[in-house]
C-alpha cells in the first residue's frame, strides 16, 4: 500500500535519518534525562547501553538538537579507532582542521580547546558510539580526557555508548580515570504495551494520519508488540513492512512478520531490580566439585572469576597432588564463561577432552586430577569462541591483574613449577 492509500504526506517509520517525531516513552525520558544530568555534574560522563535498534540514536539525536548551539559538541563512531582516530575525529566535529599531526600534538590540541572552553563558557561534550569498539589504544586515550580538568570541574563531558553492557571496560583496572566520573549507568528498556501504541499511532499522526486508530487497530498494535519485543528500532521497521503488505486498511495482524529480536544488556547486579518490567531474572551458574561420584562442594558462581587449585587462597581449593596450585581461571564474561587452564603439569579435560581455553556451556563437565566440576547454566546453551578481542584485551587483563594481586599475597608465581606435581593417570 502505498503512503497516501493510507492517508499519509511522508514516510511515518524511518529507519533512517531524522525521524519524523521523537514519541517520548520511559526508558526513552529516562536516558535522557540522565545524560542531561550527567553533564550537568560537575565531573559527571553517562554510559548509554542497548542493544541495536534500541533507540540510542534516537536520544542521542535529541540530546543533540536541545543542546544550547553555542555549546561544543562532538559525536564519534568508535569503531576501530586508535589513539589518533579518537583524537581527530573529535577535534574535527569541534571543528578542527586537522592535518598530519602527531599523537601527542593532537592530544595537545584537544586538551587546549577544552580548558578553555570550560573557563570561557561551558565544558565540551564528546559522544562516543560504539564505544565498546575501540581499539585498546584508543582506551588509554579515553583515560587522558578523563584526567582534564579546570578546578573541580571535569574539561571534557562525555557519553560512552554502545550496543552491549560497558561494564567489560569500566571495571579494568586500567580505566579507574572513566569509571570513576560514572554518575549516569542507563540501560535501555523495551517499551510497554501501551507505549508501543501510543508510539505507533503518534508517528501515524505525524505523517498525516487523521485516525491511525483505523490504520493500526489494537490487534495490530500488540502484535507489533510482541513481535518487536518493544525496541522502537524494530518495531519501525515492522511496522514500515506492515503498512507495504497490507493491501487495504486497516491493517490486519497477517501483514506482520516476525524478526530475531535483539537482546538486552542490563547486567545481574542491575537485572535485579527489572523483574516486573523483564520477568525472570536468571540465576548464576552453579558448579558441583565431586570425586569417585560423590559430591564434595556447591558453590553459586555469583561472581566476575573463579580460581580453582591445590592452594588454600583459590576460590574452589581442591587437596590433591594430582592439582596444580594454581589449576585452572574461570572467568564470567558478560552471559558467558570462560575457562583457562592455568599451564597446569597435568593439564584440563572438558567433557574427557583436554583443552587450553574453553568456553563452558550447561552441564559440560571439568576434569583435574581425579576431580570433576559439573558446570550448570540453562542460559548458557551455545558454545561461543575466545577470538574476540574485547575479552581479551579487557575481561582476561583484568582477571589476570587480580590473580596477580592476589598470588603476590601468597608469595607465588601465576603457573606452578614443572616439578611441583605428579603426573596425572586418567580416570576416564
Amino acid at each position: 500500500m502505498d503512503l497516501a492509500a493510507a492517508g499519509l504526506t511522508e514516510q511515518p517509520f524511518r529507519t533512517h535519518g531524522k525521524p519524523v517525531s521523537i514519541v517520548s516513552y520511559a526508558s526513552h525520558s529516562d536516558a535522557y534525562d540522565a545524560i542531561c544530568g550527567a553533564c550537568e555534574n560537575p565531573t559527571g560522563l553517562a554510559l548509554l547501553q542497548g542493544p541495536p535498534l534500541s533507540g540510542k540514536s534516537t536520544i542521542v539525536r535529541h540530546f543533540a538538537e536541545n543542546l544550547d548551539e553555542d555549546h561544543a559538541l562532538a559525536v564519534v563512531d568508535g569503531t576501530g579507532l586508535n589513539t589518533a582516530g579518537l583524537l581527530e575525529g573529535a577535534l574535527r566535529q569541534f571543528g578542527y582542521e586537522v592535518e598530519f599531526n602527531t599523537t601527542n600534538e593532537l592530544l595537545a590540541m584537544l586538551r587546549v580547546f577544552a580548558l578553555q572552553q570550560t573557563v570561557s563558557y561551558e565544558p565540551p561534550v564528546l559522544i562516543i558510539e560504539n564505544s565498546h569498539r575501540l581499539n585498546p589504544s584508543a582506551l588509554r586515550a579515553l583515560c587522558e580526557l578523563a584526567r582534564l580538568k579546570h578546578r573541580q570541574t571535569s574539561a571534557l563531558k562525555m557519553v560512552l555508548v554502545s550496543d552491549r553492557s560497558l561494564d567489560f571496560i569500566i571495571d579494568a583496572p586500567a580505566m579507574t580515570a572513566v569509571s570513576k566520573r560514572v554518575s549516569a549507568d542507563i540501560h535501555m528498556l523495551p517499551m510497554t504495551c501501551d507505549e508501543a501504541k501510543e508510539y505507533l499511532r503518534e508517528k501515524l499522526r505525524a505523517a498525516g494520519s487523521d485516525v491511525p486508530e483505523y490504520v493500526f487497530p489494537n490487534a495490530v498494535c500488540v502484535e507489533l508488540w510482541d513481535a518487536s519485543g518493544g525496541w522502537p528500532g524494530v518495531l519501525d521497521r515492522i511496522a514500515l513492512l506492515a503498512l507495504a503488505k497490507a493491501e487495504s486498511l486497516p491493517v490486519t495482524v497477517s501483514s506482520v512478520e516476525r524478526p530475531a529480536v535483539p537482546r538486552a544488556t542490563w547486567d545481574e547486579g542491575s537485572i535485579a531490580d527489572l523483574d516486573e518490567a523483564v520477568g525472570e531474572v536468571p540465576q548464576p551458574p552453579q558448579m558441583f566439585v565431586s570425586k569417585d561420584g560423590k559430591t564434595l562442594q556447591e558453590l553459586s558462581f555469583d561472581k566476575p572469576r573463579l580460581l580453582i587449585g591445590r592452594s588454600e587462597h583459590n576460590d574452589i581449593a581442591i587437596s590433591s597432588k594430582f592439582v596444580s596450585r594454581h589449576h585452572l581461571l574461570l572467568v564470567r564474561h558478560g552471559s558467558s564463561t570462560f575457562m583457562m587452564d592455568l599451564n597446569s603439569s597435568n593439564g584440563t579435560f572438558v567433557n574427557s577432552k583436554r583443552v587450553s581455553n574453553h568456553v563452558l556451556i550447561h552441564d559440560d563437565v571439568i576434569t583435574i586430577g581425579h576431580h570433576r566440576i559439573k558446570f550448570s547454566d540453562p542460559h548458557a546453551t551455545t558454545r561461543g569462541t575466545l577470538d574476540g578481542s574485547e575479552f581479551a584485551d579487557t575481561a582476561i587483563m583484568k582477571t589476570l591483574d587480580d590473580m596477580r594481586k592476589l598470588l603476590a599475597q601468597e608469595n607465588t608465581a601465576i603457573l606452578p613449577a614443572a616439578t611441583e606435581d605428579l603426573p596425572t593417570y586418567s580416570n576416564q
